[in-house]
């Protein structure tokens, strides 16, 4: 397509301060430059690529020019590193990743701190559910996720870090008040469940395999991955927990021991020939083999 680089860059600035006003002053240009530069490649391609809001966003058409400014900003920043050109600026490598939570608050930080110093990285880690998580690479957004969707998004490499594995749980009391008998349908009907978001369907996807019914029982919302565990331990609800999380608590009892969920992780990365995204794969490869089944 012969697209001009610096107009990718802007294009991608754009996208991340969300006006034009903003990404003027990043790029120290006057906004009727930057205007003029998206204007250009918009043209070039043939297609608009902004909404015009407040922030801007990326039209399908601009998701696809997104991932490849991302790519392009890549290729540029580690050939600059190999060249010695970015040795005395004291330049950073920024990775944007997208993890589910469990995977955040149990071994990917461990995983990012086995990253070689060398390669001066450093990540914006985006928190999504593992099974939407390929949309942030799909846009443009992330270089990288850890997701439980195999198929690889256009442009990336999928490959199988293993499986988290999931248990109910519950606190003592709350155990013994809403579960006497055991996880009956009656009870999962009735009993108070943790939910992580919206999106998350964990713990309904556990009624559906115990129960072979829908059910919809009362519920809380706990969108924080160590405050979701600190509900269930002070009772207010059952909820499927990672054994990472609770493998040294005895605050816990496991509801339907014989019964976990596992949860199968993959790790999607652009398929480019980088350095520093060569190396955090390996890095992540390394831990997940350490912690996950």
């Amino acid at each position: 397509m012969d697209l001009d680089f610096a107009q990718l860059r802007t294009f991608a600035t754009v996208l991340d301060e969300g006006t034009f006003e903003g990404a003027a002053a990043v790029l120290r240009v006057t906004p009727s430059a930057v205007s003029q530069r998206i204007k250009s490649l918009e043209q070039h391609v043939g297609q608009v690529l902004l909404r015009r809001t407040r922030p801007v966003s990326a039209t399908a058409a601009g998701e696809v020019v997104m991932r490849l400014a991302r790519q392009v900003a890549r290729l540029e920043q580690d050939a600059s590193e190999e060249l010695g050109l970015g040795a005395d600026t004291g330049s950073y490598a920024t990775i944007p990743l997208v993890v589910n939570a469990d995977s955040m608050s149990t071994w990917m930080l461990r995983a990012l701190a086995r990253m070689p110093v060398r390669y001066r990285a450093l990540f914006e880690l985006h928190r999504e559910d593992e099974f939407h998580s390929t949309d942030l690479l799909r846009d443009g957004t992330a270089m990288a996720a850890v997701t439980s969707v195999p198929e690889p998004v256009q442009g990336c490499t999928s490959e199988k870090l293993g499986a988290m594995r999931y248990h109910a749980m519950a606190s003592v009391d709350f155990a013994e008040r809403w579960f006497p008998e055991g996880m009956t349908p009656t009870e999962l009907r009735e009993a108070p469940m943790l939910t992580f978001d919206r999106k998350d369907d964990m713990q309904d996807r556990f009624v559906r395999k115990r129960t072979r019914r829908r059910l919809n029982p009362p519920r809380n919302y706990v969108p924080g991955a160590l405050e979701f565990v600190e509900a269930a331990r002070l009772g207010l609800g059952w909820a499927m927990l990672p054994d990472a999380m609770v493998a040294d608590t005895t605050d816990l009892v496991s509801l339907a021991p014989d019964d976990p969920i596992a949860v199968p992780l993959y790790w999607q990365r652009w398929r480019l020939d980088s350095p520093v995204l060569d190396a955090l794969t390996d890095a992540v490869r390394r831990t997940a083999r350490e912690v996950l089944h």
